[in-house]
């Protein structure tokens, strides 16, 4: 099918931006899945991609030429993709990273991740999902060499949201690593394996003894990941806090798989909007404190989004920081910049009335590649500062 896009559409095309928005299209839509080529208000062949109903945008461009979206198309692309990510492959110190990011590497709709010779497919929408046997077949040939593969449904559907695809079944946890740490790891547990691999800057920073002889407060702590880099850093202490049930399980076995002693660790499951009154009331003081919520949570008080409550974190964090503490200020969200993001942290310390310095900023790894042309696709944002109250 083709679809006419209207002077907005068609200037983003021409400069090669992938994501299709509902408001660039001049033709009254009355497909909402697809493949389609996208045309300008000429007539003449702009991109070809397809449709489908996502969490962000309805679709995506994939070439800029008229070519045929087939086996070819997509061994190109995961060739292309692996060949830039050699380095990654080489390094006998880190074993799980992402080796597909979507758009990043000429696919919008599905990212996959390796852990250590097993690989987790996640599917954005139905439409691309509906390729999976040719897609599966072109990344089966370009690796061969994967023991066993996983998927993760990412979109409103039937299907159970993980799932078994090919080959051997991992043993569970299946123990990956990262900057040297063990990571155990489930590939078939819900849409979470039990680490997010675009934080290993952040932990290699941690495991390198940015906390070495410090106290740290993980907050959001989901398994513990960055208190067990910072443990084997060197940290004196780390507690994490997390509102799920499972975090407490989850978190002890990452400790013990690294031969960890769990008594000089604390890990509570609890609101973590209440720890900070509750840390407070017991005068207790963290030399770093790391914030990485996730961009929309809700408890039964309240909603917390990045875009607007990312300030109260800040806000809340200094009462318990030591002087001369460091705070590590986590956004994994598209929708606010880099630059909001600083302003919203920083309007926070000068409300305190302390003297702050910005250490280093990170963004995605380079295994999670992004297009220059879509540079939203860069969405995470760490931000480290060290406070003088």
């Amino acid at each position: 099918m083709k679809i006419q896009m209207n002077k907005f559409g068609v200037k983003k095309l021409r400069q090669h931006y992938p994501l299709i928005q509902a408001d660039d299209i001049a033709t009254d839509l009355k497909m909402k899945s697809g493949w389609v080529d996208f045309m300008d208000q000429k007539g003449n062949f702009l991109a070809k991609g397809y449709l489908g109903k996502q969490n962000k945008g309805i679709g995506w461009a994939l070439t800029w030429q008229e070519e045929a979206i087939d086996h070819r198309f997509y061994t190109q692309v995961f060739a292309k993709a692996k060949a830039i990510r050699q380095a990654f492959f080489n390094d006998e110190k880190t074993t799980a990273f992402r080796i597909f990011n979507g758009e990043g590497d000429g696919l919008g709709g599905i990212t996959i991740e390796w852990y250590d010779h097993y690989v987790v497919f996640s599917w954005y929408n139905d439409t691309l999902y509906e390729e999976k046997n040719k897609i599966v077949a072109a990344f089966k040939e370009i690796y061969p060499e994967v023991l066993g593969a996983y998927e993760k449904i990412r979109f409103h559907s039937e299907l159970p949201e993980s799932q078994y695809v090919y080959g051997k079944k991992a043993p569970e946890p299946l123990i990956v690593k990262e900057n040297s740490v063990n990571f155990a790891t489930y590939l078939n547990e819900g849409l979470m394996t039990g680490i997010f691999l675009d934080q290993r800057q952040v932990r290699g920073l941690l495991v390198d003894g940015l906390a070495a002889g410090k106290t740290v407060l993980n907050m959001f702590s989901y398994t513990g990941a960055f208190s067990i880099a910072a443990a084997m850093g060197g940290a004196l202490h780390t507690t994490s806090v997390d509102l799920a049930k499972r975090s407490l399980p989850k978190t002890r076995e990452q400790f013990e798989v690294n031969g960890l002693d769990l008594a000089a660790q604390k890990i509570h499951v609890m609101d973590v909007f209440n720890y900070f009154s509750y840390a407070l009331k017991k005068g207790l003081k963290y030399d770093v404190i790391v914030l990485d919520p996730p961009s929309f949570a809700r408890n039964k008080k309240q909603v917390f989004k990045v875009k607007n409550n990312y300030g109260q974190l800040i806000a809340d964090s200094l009462p318990i920081l030591t002087d001369e503490g460091i705070i590590i200020a986590s956004a994994n969200t598209a929708n606010v910049t880099l630059e909001k993001f600083q302003q919203m942290i920083e309007k926070e310390f000068v409300t305190a009335k302390v003297d702050y310095k910005l250490l280093d900023i990170k963004r995605l790894p380079a295994d999670f590649h992004i297009s220059q042309t879509f540079l939203e696709g860069n969405y995470l944002k760490v931000l480290i500062y060290q406070v003088k109250q």
